[in-house]
């Protein structure tokens, strides 16, 4: 949806920690003209640190305690890039990203948390943050009935509870908390401390002060004053420090490597740059890494990054002297501290649970993005467009469309205007050249990872013929924005397009831009045959029907752009379209495939269509063997539908169906618009399992046969 006022500056924001959600919520409910927001998060969910012991006790589902990041940014208008910092060029302003070109950036906020000190290199040892990264150790962990053993390293609130939710939850598992200080949870009420010695007394834990870890080995952990414990794996929980890379960066820090801010929450060196959470310290107000200051601090930040782009005054952040902590029990009772003063009980423990939750429903109970009405009278509306489009395949023209237009047009023998094969192949004297071109507006909102979908997408035609890509002319579309932001987005199409590229041999030799209502971008194509073409007529009976990648792009991509697909189904998918088919077709010709086609706009049913069509023949497909994306079933049941699926389905009249309804997802999922989708091909029926396991082997985990090629109609099974 093209903005009412073009952007001329870009706040990115680092991490998506408790103070970014905030600032995300902040520009969804008030969005602000000319600002666009960028969020860069290694992980698409943000875990809510204070419930993750709740989770481990079994008291929340895992989707109760995070935030999805990338439903966030689409209600804030904001960008989503799942990406890591590894470091900032503060004199260009630019953020250097892990395996991808660096970001620009006009303001750049950061709240990627701080990581857990001393942490061993050991894979006996697992850090409680990231959570991102521990809650998969930890399921491993909780479903392997070997491990007996934990050490929990860290004394603090975080590591005590916990050391009393996993007691909880796996009674089998003897825990011992290791404490490197005198006291443990430092900084409690000396009341609230005794209740927390005593509770893990209740559960067995053992408590060990004064415990300064030197080595971890396997089955091991030892202390300097040569105390030694037995663990089958430890947990670090330690308090958290800074990354190294800020303080690399130039950018001032503390003693610790936090970055150090103004009351502003702006860095003291430089300007452009604010921080907040564990990775940054307030200078003249330090206060002890806590998540309660980082959702303080979010409002503050959010209110400051508009005043900064808008040269306004910025407001000032006044950190409470004493924070408000909460331990949960995990038997329905908890312990509150602040100061010298303590309560404890049950009522704690429900109050913690409605501030918990208060501040998690703040983020799921956001109002859904409805399509806007479409501008036309009600009498007219029956034969009006959907108001909201898709991107990628799903802005294809249908395919009835398509044929109307090219019936009209009456084109010549010598005029190649037919999509009956995926490329056309045209004879020249140094032997035939297979050619195609394909393109479309963008479909996400990460302009390199657009890039480099594009490209596979362009490069498939020619791989569905077997065909060696050589060459690529690229026609690319920005939208209007600031001349440094333009400059930006078309950087980034291009150096995702180009990497593609690269990776495949093919030269980009030119091209064209301009500026448009949204960004697109379309290439041009140019390859050679070392065998004969594989064509979609290549069909016989009695084949196996191949299928590379799952099916489920259109559905998914159309519902991110209403804010109702997960982030993790987003980036699910956008890794499937981001995935050459080359290797694919490799297999599938060394397998014995003589007809292939690339699985796009039309659906697996459109294009299948074709193929029969042209070879003579039927097929008799599985639904329940048909690879599908994570929630693309769930997406259309709950309404969500590409702007390209009506029109498809018309597809599925060619279909006799058997033990499925008319409705039902996996039937309608055949009509799903894909973009850069997998490869469609029969081959010989003996050598379809080896044809799997060798495309499985090779980086397709969803290949699967999912039907046969008939003598007969098609037909769709339940």
């Amino acid at each position: 949806m093209t903005p009412v006022a073009p952007p001329v500056r870009d706040i990115v924001l680092l991490g998506g920690g408790h103070a970014h959600v905030q600032v995300l919520r902040s520009f969804a409910m008030r969005p602000e003209p000319g600002l666009r927001l960028t969020l860069v998060a290694r992980e698409p969910h943000s875990p809510y640190s204070g419930m993750l012991p709740g989770l481990v006790a079994g008291c929340y589902r895992w989707r109760d305690i995070h935030i999805d990041l990338a439903r966030l940014a689409t209600l804030a208008k904001a960008r989503f890039i799942a990406g890591e910092a590894v470091a900032v060029d503060v004199g260009a302003n630019r953020v250097a990203l892990r395996d991808r070109p660096p970001l620009r950036y006009d303001a750049l906020s950061i709240n990627t948390g701080g990581v857990p000190a001393g942490v061993p290199a050991s894979s006996f040892v697992t850090p409680v943050k990231p959570i991102g990264r521990f809650l998969p150790v930890w399921e491993r962990i909780a479903q392997n009935n070997a491990v007996r053993r934990l050490a929990i390293v860290g004394g603090g609130p975080a590591g005590v509870e916990l050391a009393l939710a996993i007691a909880h939850s796996l009674p089998r598992i003897a825990c011992a908390v290791i404490e490197a200080g005198p006291l443990l949870v430092p900084g409690f009420a000396t009341g609230a401390r005794r209740r927390l010695l005593a509770a893990l007394r209740r559960r067995g834990i053992e408590v060990a002060c004064d415990a300064v870890v030197r080595t971890a080995a396997a089955g091991e952990l030892a202390a300097a004053d040569g105390r030694r414990w037995q663990a089958d794996h430890v947990l670090w929980a330690t308090g958290a420090q800074a990354p190294e890379w800020p303080a690399v960066s130039g950018l001032a820090t503390d003693a610790t490597g936090c970055i150090a801010v103004s009351a502003t929450l702006q860095s003291t060196s430089h300007p452009t740059v604010f921080a907040a959470g564990d990775i940054a310290t307030v200078v003249g107000a330090e206060r002890p890494k806590s998540g309660v200051y980082a959702v303080r601090q979010g409002p503050v930040l959010a209110d400051n990054l508009r005043r900064h782009a808008l040269a306004r005054p910025l407001r000032r952040y006044r950190p409470q002297r004493r924070a408000l902590a909460i331990v949960g029990l995990a038997n329905g009772r908890a312990v509150a501290s602040r100061g010298r003063a303590h309560l404890a009980g049950v009522w704690v423990w429900r109050w913690k649970q409605w501030l918990d939750g208060r501040f998690m429903r703040r983020f799921a109970e956001l109002p859904p993005m409805p399509a806007p009405a479409p501008a036309v009278p009600p009498a007219l509306r029956q034969d009006a467009p959907e108001p909201m489009r898709c991107g990628g395949c799903g802005a294809k023209l249908s395919a009835d469309l398509l044929a109307r237009v090219l019936a009209r047009l009456d084109a010549g023998a010598g005029e190649r205007l037919s999509r009956v094969e995926d490329a056309a192949v045209v004879q020249v004297a140094a032997g035939p050249l297979a050619m195609s071109c394909d393109g479309f507006r963008a479909m996400i909102d990460d302009g390199y990872r657009f890039g480099r979908i594009s490209a596979h997408h362009a490069l498939n035609d020619l791989f569905a013929m077997g065909a060696k890509p050589t060459f690529a002319l690229a026609l690319a579309t920005v939208p209007v924005m600031a001349d440094a932001m333009m400059e930006e987005d078309l950087f980034q199409m291009m150096a995702g397009a180009l990497a593609v590229f690269r990776e495949h041999g093919v030269a980009l030799v030119g091209g064209h831009s301009a500026e448009g209502a949204e960004a697109g971008i379309a290439f041009s194509v140019t390859g050679t045959f070392a065998e004969p073409p594989l064509e979609k007529g290549g069909l016989a009976a009695g084949e196996a029907l191949v299928l590379t990648k799952p099916l489920g792009t259109g559905v998914v991509l159309s519902a991110a752009m209403q804010g109702g697909a997960e982030a993790r189904e987003v980036l699910a998918a956008i890794d499937a379209m981001d995935a050459s088919n080359a290797g694919a077709a490799s297999v599938l010709r060394r397998c014995g495939a003589k007809g292939c086609t690339d699985v796009t706009g039309f659906g697996l049913a459109g294009h299948l269509t074709e193929m029969t069509r042209a070879a003579g023949v039927g097929a008799r497909l599985r639904l329940a063997a048909v690879p599908r994306l994570p929630g693309a079933e769930r997406l259309l049941r709950a309404g969500f539908a590409s702007s390209l699926q009506r029109s498809n389905e018309q597809a599925l009249a060619d279909f006799a169906v058997a033990g499925a309804a008319a409705d039902a997802p996996a039937l309608r999922l055949l009509a799903d618009p894909q973009t850069a989708g997998g490869l469609l091909a029969g081959v010989p029926a003996e050598a379809a399992e080896g044809c799997v396991a060798e495309l499985r082997r090779c980086g397709y985990p969803a290949a699967t046969a999912i039907g046969a090629v008939t003598a007969g109609e098609l037909v769709a099974e339940g």
